[in-house]
């Protein structure tokens, strides 16, 4: 087979292995990640995130993962990490004094940034994502919520839902 062939051939399994990923039950998925891995998934995975983790491998063998430079700054970025850390950049909005306000199911719902948290009706909360769990009852991304962060569109997805 010619090197032109097995490219395309290659570029044609891509999108089927992916889309075989979903159909896996959780079982199938721990064996898969044992072949790709080498070693079982953590306990706490859930079944949708070893999808997406499978999905990004595949995606990383197929088109190149992260370049040295990329790997080399996301360490920079953890906690934990020896190196010069980069302060991550301020979300839009999210000054102290900016008053954030948003309609839930008829309700206005204002929120006061602080130096150190939020205010809420007389509470302090220390992210958004709590106040949006207040409100709303279930889990939600705060700032998303706000209106500080856009959804992603599909195409910035690592991988299919």
């Amino acid at each position: 087979m010619s090197a032109r062939a097995q490219r395309t051939q290659q570029d044609d399994s891509l999108p089927a292995d992916l889309a075989q990923l979903a159909l896996l039950d959780p079982a199938s998925l721990q064996r898969r990640w044992r072949r790709v891995f080498g070693r079982s998934a953590p306990e706490h995975l859930s079944g949708a995130l070893m999808q997406r983790v499978l999905a990004y491998r595949l995606q990383a063998d197929h088109f190149g993962d992260l370049s040295p430079t990329t790997i080399r700054l996301l360490d920079r970025l953890r906690p934990d990490s020896s190196a010069e850390t980069i302060p991550l950049p301020a979300q839009p909005g999210t000054k102290p004094g900016t008053l954030l306000v948003r309609e839930w199911k008829g309700e206005l719902h204002r929120v006061l940034v602080l130096e150190a948290g939020f205010a809420r009706k007389g509470a302090t909360y220390d992210s958004l994502s709590r106040i949006a769990h207040a409100i709303t009852g279930t889990r939600w991304n705060g700032p998303r919520f706000f209106g500080l962060r856009e959804r992603p569109s599909p195409a910035q997805r690592i991988a299919p839902r």
